[in-house]
């Protein structure tokens, strides 16, 4: 009898310790993301300078030739 209420008693513990495990890691993973949020907060498209240049290339040769 007495082995059955320490193998319950470590059986308890194993999971309560397991449960505490899973919502401190969840927490920290909430946590960690949204440390890095600032870094993935800005998603504008840079326009790249030879895109400009290249618009300005098409402008210039679909003007009509006099």
């Amino acid at each position: 009898m007495e082995a059955m209420i320490g193998f319950t008693t470590v059986a308890i513990a194993t999971l309560l310790s397991l449960f505490a495990a899973v919502v401190l890691q969840g927490l920290l993973m909430k946590l960690t993301l949204q440390l890095i949020q600032p870094a993935t907060a800005d998603r504008r498209v840079v326009a790249a300078p030879i895109e400009r240049g290249t618009r300005m290339v098409a402008r210039v040769y679909a003007k009509p030739a006099r």
